[in-house]
């Protein structure tokens, strides 16, 4: 099962097309300038998409609705 919940993700987020937005630039980021919001062992997953997922759950990335 994936954590967190795609379910519990749209809670911060409107659609299903934004955080597949947003996770994508993240995790691009995070491979490009190897930094994280949280330390590395307090991730779950070891993929950088997993981990940009669970910092949009932990409210680590704020979205700009416009």
């Amino acid at each position: 099962m994936i954590y967190p919940s795609i379910d519990k993700i749209l809670n911060f987020v409107d659609s299903k097309y934004a955080l597949v937005y947003i996770v994508a630039n993240r995790s691009k980021e995070m491979l490009r300038t190897n930094h994280y919001q949280m330390a590395e062992n307090e991730y779950k997953s070891t993929k950088t998409i997993g981990r940009a997922l669970e910092e949009v759950y932990e409210n680590l990335i704020h979205i700009d609705k416009r």
